[in-house]
């Protein structure tokens, strides 16, 4: 298809291989405007631009910048990694609007589900952007792992699938092509793909009885796109990750159900290349071509390499490696059609049903779940001191998006104060408690932990204050793995902002609870 080009600037005439080679990427770039140099690669075939928290600064300035895209070529295909709940891109300043999977699979309630995709998709649309890098289809078997938790629906392969399966069908009934990941599974690892290669050492059986089962029902429910793994699954492959791996993407992903595959015709993402998995083990070049000859069919980079250079090594990469054999040419041609597909695909999807503006609100709400100690605390009508627990941030939620309830809170009960205590912000725990003895003062004291279960210095840290202070509540944002504790728990199963506000709502009796 000929991109449309709607300015005067100059584009040279691109032969076939090397529009494939660039059609094949998804870069990322810096600044809220797009930049000449992508621009000039838009016409030359470029097919697809991927956005960040860095390119956001809000909905109106989002609109012109995808318009400016589409001036320079009709039919690309705007990415954006946009899971709502942990992961935002789109509201990465204040907190999202929609809690994450984990909170949509504590209610399982599928038409929630549904409603909460469509009205994320519906805003997606409403910026420009057709192509969004979710849902999470992890089952997250494994309570260590660092990188899925939250983002995950939860334990249960089947309860995975059915909401997988909604959040697909929500999502694209929005117009915005649904991207499955992280196949053929993150969620039993405890490693994360960021930093290091994670190796999964289940057997086949297992893989097709728990990992693929939400991939499975995806496929089912019309998923656009599915995005590979970084992780090495040795009963699949012992020397390639997923991403690089004709077992994972051409014999099980694309194979036919008869063949024990999943049967998926639709287009193949790879998870981001400059993280370490792939990028200190074969380099982002030759992982590239790996990719596509494995059956990938679009290279997802730009969250940490976003410049021109990174495009022109890519791209000449995969002509270099067509030109030496090692690639074959109709592999990357095969690759650059199911991308134009999709592209046709997203020009045309409709844009659904009409809005629900409160619909995160109410999931978050539905979400919480509450347990009351032996004596329940009265209601927060003074000002509380919120004391924030603080884990590091992984590299996919960042650190750039505020979390917590101290906002949320201070809105409430105006003159509540907050702290955040790390492992690293005291010698050791009777100090980091001690000093946030002295700091609350007589104050209600609200505690706010992240994944209490991973995390010693914090479980520590907590009793202690428990101890000196039982009339201390306790919200936890992470997954609830960990037993309840204080005068009154509540977790909220994510941290977005309005898993935040229904907990501040709790806290001040303005809201009736879920009991747990």
């Amino acid at each position: 298809m000929t991109p449309s080009v709607g300015s005067a600037r100059s584009v040279r005439p691109v032969d076939t291989l090397t529009r494939d080679a660039l059609t094949v990427l998804q870069p990322g770039f810096t600044g809220t405007t797009a930049p000449d140099w992508l621009l000039r690669r838009l016409g030359e075939g470029l097919s697809a631009v991927g956005l960040f928290g860095r390119n956001v600064h809000d909905p109106a300035q989002l609109a012109r910048l995808t318009a400016q895209l589409r001036r320079e070529r009709e039919d690309v295909l705007v990415a954006v990694d946009e899971e709502g709940g942990d992961v935002t891109r789109l509201e990465v300043r204040g907190g999202s609007s929609f809690p994450g999977n984990h909170a949509l699979g504590a209610v399982d309630d599928t038409a929630l589900t549904r409603e909460v995709a469509h009205e994320l998709g519906r805003r997606l649309a409403g910026c420009g952007i057709n192509l969004n890098w979710a849902p999470s289809a992890d089952v997250n078997s494994n309570p260590a792992n660092p990188v899925i938790g939250v983002r995950s629906f939860g334990a249960d392969p089947q309860l995975v699938a059915r909401h997988t399966a909604a959040y697909v069908e929500g999502l694209q009934s929005a117009g915005v092509a649904a991207c499955t990941k992280h196949f053929p599974g993150h969620g039993d690892t405890a490693v994360d793909s960021h930093h290091d290669l994670p190796r999964i050492t289940v057997d086949l059986a297992t893989l097709q009885e728990r990992e693929l089962v939400p991939f499975r029902a995806a496929v089912a429910a019309g998923t656009r796109a599915v995005m590979s793994a970084h992780i090495l699954l040795p009963s699949l492959d012992g020397d390639r990750p997923a991403t690089l791996s004709p077992a994972a993407l051409h014999g099980l992903l694309r194979a036919p159900a008869g063949e024990g595959g999943l049967g998926f015709d639709g287009l193949i993402v790879t998870d981001g290349m400059e993280m370490q998995a792939i990028s200190a083990t074969y380099g982002i070049e030759r992982g590239s071509v790996l990719a596509i000859a494995a059956g990938a069919d679009a290279i997802c980079v730009g969250g940490g390499l976003a410049d021109e250079d990174t495009v022109l090594r890519l791209r000449d990469a995969l002509v270099g490696a067509v030109r030496t054999g090692e690639l074959p040419e109709e592999r990357l041609a095969d690759a650059a059609a199911r991308v134009r597909d999709l592209a046709h695909w997203a020009r045309s999807a409709g844009e659904g049903a009409a809005p629900a503006p409160g619909i995160g609100l109410t999931a978050a709400r539905r979400a919480l779940r509450i347990t009351a100690g032996d004596r329940p605390p009265e209601p927060l009508t003074t000002p509380a001191y919120v004391a924030a627990f603080t884990p590091l941030a992984n590299i996919a939620v960042g650190d750039d998006t505020p979390w917590g309830v101290a906002a949320e809170l201070s809105r409430l009960v105006p003159g509540t104060a907050t702290a955040t205590y790390t492992a690293t912000s005291a010698a050791g725990t009777v100090s980091l408690v001690d000093d946030l003895l002295a700091a609350a003062g007589d104050r209600r004291i609200v505690a706010v932990v992240r994944d209490v279960h991973r995390h010693p210095w914090m479980t520590d840290a907590l009793h202690a204050l428990l101890a000196a202070r039982p009339d201390t509540a306790v919200v936890e944002m992470g997954v609830p793995q960990a037993p309840p504790q204080g005068a009154l728990h509540i977790a909220t199963h994510g941290a977005a902002r309005v898993c935040g506000q229904a907990a501040a709502e709790v806290l001040t009796g303005r809201e009736p609870s879920h009991t747990g």
